[in-house]
């Protein structure tokens, strides 16, 4: 082997470690035994698949995970984030509003903890509507109990989600006071703050038809639709909250978020929006064409403003 090719060889070698080391990460299951209201169904399987759009879906949650990214030791700042992709409660779409976010944050020195949250699904858990909330409190939990060995300030610890994962996100950022699934530990599910993307809100008029159907039902109750529309539950205990819409989302109004909003300036929430002309719906990171492709620094430059970049 010539010495150009050594060095090639090398360099080859080097890239990979870094780019292996860049975004450590490992898989955990989120509960340790059978998760909570499960439905052993033999006949049903995860599946995970990129569609004709190049977006990833996982479909059939039957095993709720975190993967967990975490930054260089030299970045971090002891910040973490619980990432709830979105889908409509029907699937979740992993990778751009997943495991890309959770590397950009790695990159401003945050964990990024990707939730692979189960869905409302009527043949694989019992108490649907329940079950998303329930896993993305035990997320938090776990963000906590493991904050040592992550060498993540407990302090720190948000959630962001982007379309019906911004609902769950929400809906976790309004209803900490109530653990659901009689699932409780001692440990704080508030999240310390919260980011919503083109997020679903409410469910009543101008929220998102297929995520209400898929929670609650077809014909849910008026306490239902009372207890899931998350615009309704902000007071002045709800943690900072950063949201991000466009006014041309044809899926998701940006009603949703002016909602949410206008209730976080009602009862003192320090809260900031940003609406974008364009953009629709569903760009997460690496689909967005226009400016909203900048979201992800407007939230870094928020994060620093609130203290939360600070080592």
């Amino acid at each position: 082997m010539n010495k150009a090719m050594k060095r090639l060889t090398f360099y080859l070698i080097l890239n990979s470690f870094f780019l292996i080391n860049m975004y450590s990460q490992s898989v955990i299951n989120l509960w340790p035994d059978t998760p909570p209201y499960n439905i052993k169904n033999d006949k049903v399987q995860e599946i995970t698949a990129t569609d004709d759009n190049g977006i990833v879906r996982v479909e059939n949650v039957i095993t709720p995970t975190l993967t967990v990214y975490l930054p260089e030791e030299s970045k971090n700042t002891g910040a973490a984030v619980v990432i709830c992709p979105g889908g409509g409660y029907a699937l979740l779409a992993i990778d751009h509003e997943g495991y890309k976010v959770a590397e950009y944050l790695n990159s401003i020195g945050v964990a990024g903890i990707v939730l692979k949250y189960r869905l409302p699904q009527d043949d694989l858990v019992t108490n649907k509507s329940i079950v998303p909330l329930m896993d993305a409190q035990q997320a938090i939990r776990m963000v906590r109990k493991n904050s040592t060995e992550w060498k993540i300030n407990p302090d720190k610890v948000g959630i962001m989600g982007f379309s019906a994962g911004g609902h769950l996100a929400a809906t976790a950022t309004t209803h900490f006071t109530t653990v659901v699934g009689g699932v409780d530990d001692g440990t704080s599910v508030r999240p310390d703050f919260s980011v919503l993307v083109y997020p679903v809100v409410t469910c009543y008029e101008h929220g998102h038809k297929g995520s209400r159907v898929n929670l609650i039902g077809e014909n849910p109750t008026p306490d239902e639709v009372a207890r899931f529309s998350n615009e309704l539950w902000v007071n002045e205990n709800t943690p900072p909250t950063l949201l991000f819409h466009s006014t041309d989302d044809n899926v998701v109004p940006v009603e949703n978020s002016l909602r949410y909003y206008q209730n976080c300036v009602k009862y003192n929430v320090p809260a900031s929006l940003h609406i974008f002309e364009q953009g629709g719906h569903g760009y997460g990171i690496g689909r967005a064409k226009g400016p909203q492709k900048d979201w992800p620094d407007i939230m870094a430059e928020w994060m620093r403003g609130r203290g939360l970049l600070e080592k």
